[in-house]
């Protein structure tokens, strides 16, 4: 992976919160992609941009958060709902005081329009000052999360199962185990085509695996998103999830090995993902799909 020169940040300027029209949404993710690299602290990822695109263009931006100094994006954030702000910082302003202070600042004060009066959460990088930053505002440490990681730097086994990239006619599928993984609320087809349609999809690809070998037969069974942030870096999978009614026969694990030799066509140099740490049925899947655990993450959370 390439690697450029070292940033120095000019810490004499003032801090500049911004919300991105959709013409400027690609400036966050351009950024948001530069930031992954290997032994970098996980944090928001492109793809998880990508994923709230299935929202559409205007309610993506209108979600998104940018902290720049001098016209350079520091922090790109994401209001993943009324009560998550979820964070990425950019290299070598990780430590930057001023910054941390503002975004604190900012995420603590309902009237800044970050986010409103309430229960809150904060996801931060693990080491990232913000995090004490936030401690001084008074917010507690929230549930754990597990992360892992899959290195790809060698060949991922086959999945066992028919897998398809979702297109159109897969989409009713792709949205059905969706909706039986996660609930009422997750996406109808429709939500497929605005996803397909978003900025950051052409690094990215959504998977069906299907119950049957053979092409055009079987019922839909799990689905997984991965989202590549170029060649050289870590990948994302966001969601994973099978539907219901073929829960405990290796189809968690298949459509996550299917997701990692995806990434991996796409030149990922590793595959990242995150859940809560009690879903342990979760972290068994991902475990046996050869990934292994990074050191956990909490979120801060002020209380009403």
């Amino acid at each position: 992976m390439r690697s450029g020169p070292a940033v120095v940040w000019d810490r004499g300027m003032t801090i500049a919160l911004g919300t991105p029209d959709t013409e400027g949404l690609g400036a966050a993710a351009d950024a948001l992609r530069d930031w992954q690299a290997e032994g970098a602290p996980m944090q928001l990822h492109p793809g998880d941009l990508g994923w709230y695109g299935r929202t559409g263009p205007r309610a993506t931006a209108e979600a998104v958060r940018t902290w720049s100094r001098a016209g350079r994006i520091l922090a790109v954030g994401l209001l993943d709902g009324p009560g998550l702000l979820r964070l990425a910082i950019a290299p070598g302003a990780q430590h930057d005081e001023d910054l941390a202070r503002r975004v604190a600042d900012d995420a603590a004060r309902p009237e800044r329009g970050v986010l409103a009066a309430g229960e809150a959460s904060v996801e931060a990088p693990v080491g990232a000052l913000v995090d004490d930053r936030l401690r001084d505002h008074g917010w507690r440490t929230d549930e754990p999360w597990t992360l892992l990681r899959r290195d790809l730097a060698a060949p991922v086994q086959e999945p066992g199962v028919r897998v398809e990239e979702v297109g159109p006619s897969e989409a009713p599928g792709w949205a059905e185990v969706l909706r039986s993984s996660f609930g009422a609320s997750t996406p109808a087809p429709e939500r497929w085509h605005a996803l397909a349609s978003g900025l950051p999809y052409d690094d990215a690809r959504c998977l069906v695996a299907y119950d049957r070998a053979e092409s055009g037969t079987g019922a839909a069974v799990a689905v997984v998103g991965v989202w590549s942030a170029g060649p050289g870096r870590p990948g994302l999978i966001e969601p994973m999830g099978v539907h219901a009614d073929h829960r405990g026969r290796g189809h968690g694990r298949a459509i996550t090995l299917a997701g990692a030799r995806a990434l991996r066509e796409m030149g990922a140099s590793s595959v990242l993902v995150a859940t809560t740490a009690s879903n342990v049925g979760g972290v068994a899947t991902y475990e046996s799909a050869g990934f292994e655990r990074l050191p956990e993450r909490r979120d801060r959370r002020r209380d009403a």
